[in-house]
């Protein structure tokens, strides 16, 4: 592959393929999404809130929904910058991890109190119940239970009156559109940062 790119940007299900690829490859092998992960997606995720927020570092992060890749993602990020990490969704769907910082709840309400940063990703197929979804669903009246200035942040695609309900989307909560712009920019310093290239 090095004859024909000076590196690999690689979207597919299996992480360890990815693993695989990068152990015999000789030029940087990037993981754009995987079944358990979503680095890129995650890291501009983070440094838009950073830009948000002087003190993100310090801020309580509450994932709500399944262990998707995004909340794999989160609480990979969340161990090596020590973030306050929680995930509240129903149990057996919790993420299957030993971090110190990673906390799980199945009450809602009781978790959204002391959180800054909310975050969601679309809902799999056994989950998209009435049930669940009056359970879960992040509203603007869930939100209000939530710190001062505190954000919303959905994965797209986001689907209204799912994970998120649609008046939610138009609050001043929700920066999921805002977001996305960054991505562009942080996947080009991804591709810098692997090929080596210094751009100060």
């Amino acid at each position: 592959m090095k004859n024909w790119g000076d590196g690999v940007i690689v979207r597919h299900p299996d992480t360890s393929t990815i693993r695989e690829i990068a152990k015999h490859a000789s030029i940087p092998i990037i993981n754009a999404m995987s079944s358990d992960h979503h680095p890129c997606e995650i890291l501009s995720d983070l440094y838009s809130i950073s830009q948000m927020k002087e003190n993100y570092r310090e801020l309580k992060y509450t994932y709500v929904g399944p262990a998707s890749n995004i909340c794999k993602s989160w609480a990979s990020v969340s161990k090596v910058m020590d973030l306050d990490y929680h995930h509240v969704c129903a149990k057996e769907h919790e993420l299957n991890a030993d971090l110190r910082n990673y906390k799980f709840y199945s009450d809602l309400e009781s978790t959204l109190v002391n959180s800054d940063v909310i975050l969601t990703d679309s809902l799999p197929a056994e989950l998209q119940t009435k049930e669940y979804i009056e359970q879960y669903q992040i509203t603007t009246s869930r939100m209000e239970l939530t710190r001062s200035d505190s954000l919303l942040n959905p994965c797209p695609p986001f689907f209204r009156n799912e994970e998120v309900s649609e008046e939610v989307i138009s609050s001043d909560y929700f920066v999921g559109y805002g977001f996305k712009k960054n991505l562009i920019y942080l996947q080009q310093a991804v591709i810098l940062y692997c090929c080596g290239i210094n751009i100060e």
